[in-house]
């Protein structure tokens, strides 16, 4: 599974953060919402039950009744959701609105000179009402002071639509305000980390050998990473010439005095010695390090950034019309398999000395027919193609017991056949180097199938 991109995780954590603020946000007002919506209802119906006591008279049964001028409207009608009584001090109602028939509302008498008392009450049919009542001594006329509760009464439901329809609002709009937020954040992200992709990009380029360093123009924070990247890479590059150069050149140096004294020691004075004879044993030992190393510094060691893609069809089509030339006398086929689009991400050295010690192996033991495919590795997810290399003959083929074996360097099977027995050490070493394995079997052809695998990177 990929890793997740900065803007993924960037825009998940503003998300989160969001999310948090706008909730607690949304909370509160909702809090606040309520709160003055609980207090607007008081006071209305504080400013109510004004009214009905401002608008309440005397009446015959010594008892109190508003004047039906100054009466508000909805106490006169059924299902106005305003409701209102007065009761006398023994429970009596001296008076009840219309709009409180079929309710079932009780409201409570039991209260001292001056109380109020706010309270949360329910019809007969379970809806919610808010009541408030209040005391009141009234002096009639003839002096004498009776109490009177006044009580008024308003139906919840309105409230309750009233808030689920804030809530809807509020979190519609803190919803589509979220969702710009993050949409102008992602925009901003991607502005901002335009660097970066680049870079990767640039990156991408130098691994597919498109490029062979990152270019200028990089913003201040990056310009260190970028400059010294540059630098790893020119290093790299460098290194590997020097060493290939220093490792050519120690191997040159040492051929000429190793050439001077196997002549030396294969003159006819001296080759009936046998301390001659292990000097030249030792002198020939000497050699075929020296040719193990000249091979080594032909190659470079390694998929280096910044080198282009090696085309494998056009370079084995090269090995091959060489090789034929050179065992023109024996006259043997060699056919080349190839897929479309195969290419090399590595040195050319590397694919040359690889391929090159395979078909060179693969001409000495064959008989009259050799085999070269050549397949791209393709796997999700990585930016350069693997490569698998076989080479078959119709050779006596290699023994199981010693397949292992002709991997080692200086490990040959017949001593008849010319070689030092370091070509498939190298290509070993090679395949290792770029990760990949070296395996031997058994070919359709009769002979040898030896098969490189090189991993995609």
């Amino acid at each position: 599974m990929l890793p997740r991109s900065l803007s993924t995780r960037l825009l998940a954590s503003v998300s989160v953060l969001l999310i948090v603020f706008f909730g607690i946000t949304i909370a509160a007002l909702d809090f606040v919402f309520r709160d003055l919506s609980e207090q607007a209802m008081r006071e209305r119906l504080e400013a109510q039950l004004l009214a009905l006591i401002t608008a309440s008279e005397e009446d015959s049964s010594a008892g109190l009744q508003p004047t039906p001028e100054k009466t508000e409207e909805r106490f006169k009608d059924l299902g106005t959701g305003l409701y209102g009584e007065i009761l006398r001090s023994d429970g009596y109602p001296s008076w009840r609105s219309n709009s409180l028939t079929g309710t079932g509302l009780d409201f409570k008498t039991n209260l001292r000179s001056g109380e109020r008392l706010y309270v949360r009450l329910h019809r007969a049919d379970g809806a919610p009402v808010r009541a408030l009542s209040r005391s009141i001594d009234w002096q009639f006329e003839d002096g004498v002071t009776r109490a009177f509760v006044f009580s008024v009464a308003e139906d919840l439901q309105p409230y309750y639509a009233s808030l689920n329809t804030f809530r809807v609002r509020l979190f519609g709009w803190f919803g589509a305000l979220m969702l710009l937020l993050l949409g102008s954040l992602a925009i901003l992200l991607r502005r901002v980390l335009s660097p970066l992709r680049r870079v990767e990009r640039e990156i991408g380029a130098i691994e597919l050998g498109t490029l062979t360093e990152l270019g200028p123009g990089y913003p201040r924070e990056l310009l260190g990473i970028t400059t010294n990247l540059n630098a790893l890479l020119r290093s790299e590059r460098e290194r590997l010439v020097r060493y290939r150069n220093t490792v050519g050149n120690l191997a040159h140096s040492f051929k000429t005095p190793l050439a001077v004294m196997r002549n030396l020691l294969g003159g006819p004075q001296t080759r009936a010695l046998p301390l001659a004879q292990q000097l030249n044993e030792q002198v020939s030992r000497m050699d075929d390090i020296v040719k193990y190393q000249l091979k080594r510094a032909a190659a470079s060691g390694g998929t280096g950034l910044g080198s282009a893609p090696v085309d494998v069809r056009e370079a084995l089509e090269s090995l091959r019309s060489a090789l034929l030339k050179v065992y023109i006398e024996r006259q043997i086929e060699c056919e080349l398999v190839v897929d479309d689009g195969c290419v090399f991400f590595g040195d050319r050295e590397d694919l040359t000395e690889i391929a090159g010690n395979l078909l060179d192996n693969a001409f000495k033991w064959a008989r009259s027919r050799t085999r070269f495919t050549a397949q791209r590795i393709v796997v999700a997810g990585t930016r350069r193609d693997g490569l698998k290399l076989a080479v078959e003959d119709d050779g006596p083929g290699v023994p199981a017991t010693d397949r292992v074996h002709v991997l080692a360097r200086g490990a040959r099977l017949d001593e008849r056949v010319s070689g030092q027995g370091i070509g498939l050490s190298v290509v070993r070493e090679l395949a290792a180097v770029n990760g990949g394995t070296v395996t031997i079997d058994d070919s359709l052809l009769g002979g040898a199938r030896v098969e490189v695998t090189l991993p995609p990177a």
